[in-house]
């Protein structure tokens, strides 16, 4: 019997029908996921300009002024999530997972809260990416697959509507009630607010780890014996690691906006690379969407890096004074007793 589905191209991670809406629900659910971490991440940084005179600025560009701009930045990273493919999406988790590990291990106590929020800026795609891997494996072969997706995207748009909502009024009230005292949310922001990337690094620490469990269960059900997956695991963790160390070394000698977007390009590049002799030519397109999708991320996060990157320079400044003091301060005493001698 003919078939329209017969004739039509295979996409990635998706076929002509009920998985077609599977892979755009889980897409929208990804995209949710990163709303909700944008919109408390505004909402840290906002109040952080309100409490510095100096960031007048910087809370100007942080205001909601273009209300389009987000859906369609939602939009956008939707698409890209529809199409990628589920191997390439796993491949982007764990890598970003090994990197994230290996910067927390090496953390300088002085920088630790802007390098943490860069981080968490730089998750975006890889967060997104992990919840649909996610979503993937633990609703494979479920009966209802399409209405658990349902429900699944319904909560994921009610905790983005209400993050979104109260970033809105935190940018329009926040500074009026925290002075009156009139505000339950933003008097608890008030004593609160220096609290939230520890609580939003607990929740990313569960997201990860999910995702990275899904990732390694999704791409090991592709191999048919050990030696397979050996033959596959090994290179990709070695051209991960030189990744890492590439790019830690990069970030320290080069810390801007440029370095950042370079990143992008030489993850994806080595990622290319590899697939070339260990993957299929559908993780090849895939990893062309995962580009445009992480360059996506930045562009919409490019005020942000910069005050993460402003406020590490100003704490790494104030560390070396502090460093500083105990070295001028019995210079400054023996010259004095000379003076009364």
């Amino acid at each position: 019997m003919f078939s329209l589905t017969s004739w039509l191209p295979s996409l990635p991670s998706m076929d002509w029908g009920s998985s077609l809406l599977d892979s755009l629900l889980q897409g929208l659910i990804g995209a949710c996921g990163v709303s909700v971490l944008g919109s408390f991440l505004k909402i840290y940084f906002f109040i952080y300009c309100v409490n510095d005179p100096k960031k007048e600025k910087e809370k100007l560009y942080l205001l909601p002024q273009w209300r389009v701009l987000e859906p369609l930045h939602l939009l956008g990273l939707t698409a890209f999530l529809t199409v990628v493919g589920v191997r390439v999406a796993a491949l982007v988790v764990l890598e970003f997972s090994l990197r994230a590990v290996s910067m927390l291990l090496s953390l300088n106590k002085n920088s630790q809260v802007p390098e943490l929020l860069q981080l968490f800026l730089l998750c975006q795609y890889s967060l997104s990416c992990g919840l649909t891997c996610g979503l993937s494996f633990l609703l494979e072969g479920a009966p209802h697959q399409t209405l658990n997706l349902l429900l699944s995207l319904g909560l994921a748009g009610l905790l983005a509507s209400g993050a979104r909502r109260l970033y809105g009024h935190v940018c329009r009230l926040y500074e009026l009630h925290s002075r009156e005292h009139y505000c339950g949310a933003c008097l608890t922001l008030l004593a609160k607010w220096q609290d939230l990337p520890t609580l939003l690094g607990r929740a990313l620490r569960v997201a990860f780890l999910v995702g990275d469990v899904a990732a390694v269960a999704l791409i090991n059900r592709d191999f048919l014996s050990t030696s397979e997956a050996v033959r596959f695991w090994t290179p990709l963790t070695i051209c991960y690691a030189l990744l890492v160390i590439y790019m830690q070394e990069e970030q320290r000698h080069h810390p801007n906006m440029r370095i950042h977007y370079q990143t992008v390009f030489v993850r994806m590049g080595g990622l290319f690379i590899l697939l070339l002799t260990v993957g299929r030519w559908l993780d090849l397109m895939g990893v062309f969407v995962s580009l445009f999708g992480e360059l996506w991320c930045l562009a919409g996060s490019r005020v942000l890096l910069d005050l993460c990157q402003n406020q590490d320079l100003s704490n790494k400044s104030v560390a070396a004074l502090n460093q500083a003091k105990p070295k001028t301060q019995p210079q400054s005493h023996l010259s004095k007793e000379k003076a009364h001698s």
